[in-house]
C-alpha cells in the first residue's frame, strides 16, 4: 500500500468498507492475494481456514470481498483509493459473478484467453418472516394484492434481472408487470438499493411480507439468529443454472504457485462442500468417488 493520494483515475473504495479488506495490515507482504465476489463474504473465513490447514506454507492471505465490478476496476487501474491510502496490490486470483469480467481481463491481457473456469452457482429464494405469516408458497403468490414485496431495483442490483426472469417463468409478462409496475404504483412493491441489508431489516420490522434474495443471504441471516424463513421457488425457477461464478489467476500474479494451489483447492470436494453449507450450489462434486 502507498500513502500517495494523488493517483488519478483510481476507483474509490467507500470508507465504510474496511470489513471487506481482510488482513490489510500485511497486504504488501502477503503470500497470496485474492479478490472474490462480495456476496461470498460469509463463507471466506472457513474457506481460508481449511485452505491454510491443507497448505500451511501459505501463511499470509490478503483478500477483498468487495463487489466484483469494483475489484475489476481496481485491477484495470492498478490500484484503488481507500481513505488516505492507495491500495496497489495486484491480486493473484480474481473471482466474479459474470463471464464478461473475465472477457475484459482477456481483452486487456491480464489473463491468457480461456484461462478461467466456472466453479460455483447461486440460486434465488424468497425470504419471509419466521413462520411465514403471509403463507407464501410460490412465486406466483407475489402477485397477490395484499402481499408486500421487498424488490431489488434493476437500476442498481444485478440480482434483479434474475428475479424478473423468475417472475416471467412463473407467470409470464403478466406477473412481471404486476410486481414491477402495478404493485409499485400501489405501494406494495418496495424497491431496494442494497437488498441484502434492506430486505432482512424490512422483514424483521414487519414492513414487508417477502423479499427475493440469494439463498446464501437467508442462510447467513439464520446463522445470525435473525427470525427469518425461506421459501424455495423450486429448481425450475430459482435460476441456479444461470447464476455462475468464475475464477482466474492473473498472468502477472506475484505468487503464482500459491494461486494454483488455491484454484485446485476451490474445485475440491471439501471446498465445494463448504460453499454448499452456506447455501451456494456447487459446480463440482462435493464427495469423493
Amino acid at each position: 500500500m502507498s500513502g500517495d493520494k494523488e493517483k488519478i483515475g483510481f476507483p474509490v473504495i467507500p470508507s465504510d468498507r474496511e470489513d471487506d479488506l481482510h488482513n490489510l495490515d500485511f497486504a504488501d507482504s502477503a503470500d497470496l492475494v485474492l479478490f472474490v465476489a462480495g456476496n461470498q463474504f460469509m463463507v471466506m473465513d472457513e474457506l481460508i481456514r481449511v485452505f491454510q490447514k491443507e497448505y500451511p506454507d501459505v501463511k499470509r492471505i490478503f483478500y477483498e470481498t468487495l463487489p466484483p465490478g469494483l475489484e475489476l476496476k481496481q485491477i484495470l487501474a492498478g490500484g484503488a483509493l481507500f481513505r488516505d491510502s492507495v491500495i496497489d496490490v495486484v491480486p493473484d486470483v480474481y473471482a466474479s459473478v459474470t463471464e464478461k469480467a473475465m472477457e475484459r481481463l482477456e481483452k486487456d491481457r491480464f489473463i491468457t484467453k480461456g484461462d478461467y473456469f466456472l466453479y460455483l452457482h447461486n440460486r434465488i429464494v424468497l425470504m419471509v418472516p419466521e413462520g411465514n405469516p403471509a403463507q407464501i408458497v410460490s412465486v406466483a403468490d407475489l402477485g397477490q394484492e395484499e402481499v408486500r414485496i421487498s424488490q431489488p431495483n434493476p437500476e442498481y442490483e444485478d440480482i434483479a434481472y434474475y428475479i424478473i426472469d423468475m417472475y416471467r417463468q412463473a407467470g409470464g409478462e403478466g406477473l412481471v408487470h404486476r410486481v414491477m409496475e402495478e404493485k409499485r404504483a400501489e405501494g406494495t412493491t418496495i424497491l431496494t438499493v442494497v437488498h441484502h441489508r434492506e430486505t432482512p431489516l424490512r422483514i424483521l420490522k414487519g414492513t414487508v411480507d417477502v423479499g427475493p434474495v440469494w439463498a446464501t443471504e437467508v442462510i447467513y441471516a439464520r446463522q445470525r439468529n435473525l427470525l427469518v424463513d425461506m421459501v424455495e421457488p423450486g429448481e425450475d425457477l430459482d435460476q441456479r443454472d444461470r447464476i455462475n461464478y468464475y475464477v482466474c489467476r492473473l498472468k502477472n500474479a506475484a505468487h503464482s504457485e500459491n494461486a494454483e494451489k488455491f484454484l485446485d483447492f476451490i474445485k475440491s470436494a471439501r471446498a465445494q462442500g463448504i460453499y454448499e453449507a452456506y447455501g451456494f450450489v456447487p459446480h463440482f462434486e462435493t464427495s469423493e468417488p
